[in-house]
């Protein structure tokens, strides 16, 4: 992390301070069909309660509840359905762990003030405010922190996208106009995701993942999601089953680039990589 780099969050009171170490935050999809089988919570309160808590014994910092799939090539739904999907899943688990600090996945501006209206305390926009107008002026209004992630297109479209000269140059220049605009409207808390996976080709996500630490010339705290995703398993030719080593050996290097969020489907393994890599870097 750079030393000038904002370490506190201000989740609707409650502070959290990121400079005791990086933090977690784990994957709840409540949709039938993201890419990774083992991220999908079936529509019973009962397992639901249970990942979630499971997470939070697990060491999760934050948990993430998405309603729309965002793989290559995921069919697009209404805000309706989405909305449907979300905010049952947010009030289920405010009932049952009404401490824990809930993120809600979405590039839509009305399902994110749904969702926060419910009891969310995050909002973690994958299109950076490239496919909701009125995304940050609600963020802003809203005054919880934002994930300001990078994309090109639409989750449709994007793979037709990946399409660079520098990827870290461009991808710097298109995240630093967007933070730009957030920040005239005065929101304050700003995570920024480079957006591993999206609009990236593998070569594209392990360049990004190499100058990690350019993107601390934001002095924002940085967000990393390459939980189980393709670069990983197709660079080692298996499956996203079987991507959790993949997963944990990539995490490791983007906190030793200055990652402050970890975004990951298996949180006790990724805790344990946050907690190895602190001791490493406090006795270097």
């Amino acid at each position: 992390m750079a030393q000038n780099t904002k370490k506190t969050l201000n989740c609707r009171g409650r502070l959290v301070d990121l400079s005791h170490g990086p933090a977690v935050m784990g994957i709840l999809n409540v949709t039938p069909d993201s890419f990774f089988a083992g991220s999908r919570v079936a529509s019973s309160d009962s397992e639901l309660v249970d990942r979630a808590g499971q997470m939070l014994r697990d060491g999760a910092t934050f948990l993430d509840i998405g309603g729309y799939s965002t793989r290559p090539g995921a069919p697009d739904i209404s805000p309706a359905e989405e909305t449907d999907r979300v905010l049952p899943a947010i009030e289920t688990i405010r009932r049952a762990w009404p401490d824990a600090l809930l993120s809600v996945d979405t590039f839509r501006a009305s399902v994110a003030r749904q969702a926060v209206e419910a009891g969310a305390c995050l909002v973690n926009d994958v299109a950076g405010g490239t496919l909701d107008p009125a995304m940050f002026e609600t963020v802003a209004a809203l005054r919880v922190p934002y994930v300001l992630m990078h994309l090109r297109g639409t989750p449709q479209t994007m793979q037709s996208l990946a399409k660079y000269n520098n990827v870290v140059l461009e991808v710097i220049d298109e995240m630093g106009r967007q933070l730009a605009r957030l920040r005239a409207l005065g929101q304050v808390d700003v995570m920024l995701d480079p957006g591993f996976g999206f609009a990236k080709t593998p070569a594209h996500n392990f360049t990004l993942l190499n100058q990690l630490e350019t993107f601390n010339l934001f002095d924002e705290p940085l967000l990393v999601g390459l939980s189980r995703k393709s670069t990983i398993w197709r660079t080692l030719g298996t499956t996203p089953d079987q991507a959790l080593n993949g997963t944990t050996v990539l995490n490791t290097v983007a906190l030793m680039k200055g990652a402050s969020i970890l975004r990951v489907h298996d949180v006790r393994e990724a805790v344990e990589a946050v907690t190895l890599v602190g001791h490493l870097t406090r006795n270097g």
